[in-house]
């Protein structure tokens, strides 16, 4: 039996596989795609929750060193809560007095808006305008205590009988005696007057402050008005001068003179003296001579007037 030859099959001609680039050979390891970079978002044009979600994001990227991006989100977000900050501030201001200015409570109420972007935390469920509105009006209100100069205990103590002489002048129908508040206060006599004038001479007013009549309508700042005591009166001092015309009018030149130096100018005996080219014993003699003068000419008129 002889053995049948097999043919052999010619081998099929194979092509050589195209040499796979890195980046390819990256991607089949990996199994991700580079993602293409998003499309740049306009702040102005966003959002408010858009801009908390980009915030976010970036403040969780970069942390509290901060970026670029991230004071800019910062700025965009200060400036759609501005309006929020001026109404805590206006509102603040009706219970204050006049000489507050409203632009120190709204710089003051800013800084309370910029800790509450920093520490907003979107994910706890509450609305940011809740919680930023505690964090401007305590920023407000933190800057009034640190400009009042008046111990915060004695704020206390006065607001506490005011409150009590409120509640009891609504019981009675008339306002308590002193008595009656001190009773219910439990405090003894002295101890309320001292509270009372503790906390009575603890107001300040602003001197730049408008005053206004009411008559005409024009306003005017309380300094310009306000009385200097240690000015001197245009009027006694034209009755001053009268009267040293009058009295000096009878003396000598060299007595005139003396006397004026003295009493108006303010110069010494000696000075006097050099002035003169006479000694300061010799001024003091003229000048002695001449008081007992004046005394005697003020004595003759005093007598005529009660005569």
């Amino acid at each position: 039996m002889t053995a049948r030859k097999t043919a052999s099959r010619p081998k099929r001609a194979t092509k050589a596989a195209p040499k796979k680039t890195k980046k390819a050979a990256a991607k089949r390891m990996t199994g991700k795609k580079k993602k293409a970079p998003a499309p740049p978002v306009d702040l102005q044009e966003a959002t408010t929750d858009e801009l908390w979600v980009l915030y976010r994001a970036e403040f969780d990227e970069v942390g509290r060193d901060g970026s670029d991006h991230l004071a800019d989100l910062r700025n965009v977000l200060m400036e759609r809560h501005l309006p929020l900050v001026r109404y805590h501030a206006e509102r603040l201001q009706q219970t204050l007095p006049k000489s507050i200015e409203l632009d120190d409570l709204i710089s003051a109420g800013q800084f309370g808006l910029m800790d509450a972007i920093r520490g907003f935390d979107p994910d706890r469920g509450y609305k940011f305008k809740t919680y930023c509105s505690t964090r401007i009006r305590g920023a407000i209100l933190d800057q009034l205590r640190s400009q009042d100069w008046v111990p915060r205990l004695v704020r206390l103590k006065a607001t506490k009988i005011e409150r009590m002489y409120q509640k009891l002048t609504g019981e009675f129908g008339r306002e308590p005696t002193h008595s009656e508040l001190a009773q219910h206060l439990d405090l003894e006599h002295d101890e309320l007057v001292k509270e009372m004038e503790g906390a009575k001479a603890k107001a300040m007013y602003s001197l730049s402050e408008k005053w206004d009549d009411g008559d005409d309508g024009d306003a005017v700042e309380k300094l310009d008005i306000l009385e200097d005591r240690t000015a001197i009166d245009p009027v006694n001092e034209l009755n001053r001068r009268d009267l040293m015309k009058y009295m000096t009018k009878s003396l000598t030149h060299k007595e005139q003179f003396i006397i004026e130096q003295y009493y108006q100018l303010g110069h010494t005996m000696r000075e006097i003296g050099e002035m003169l080219a006479l000694t300061e014993s010799r001024v003091c003699q003229i000048h002695s001579n001449v008081m007992s003068r004046l005394r005697g000419l003020l004595d003759r008129k005093q007598d005529n007037l009660m005569s």
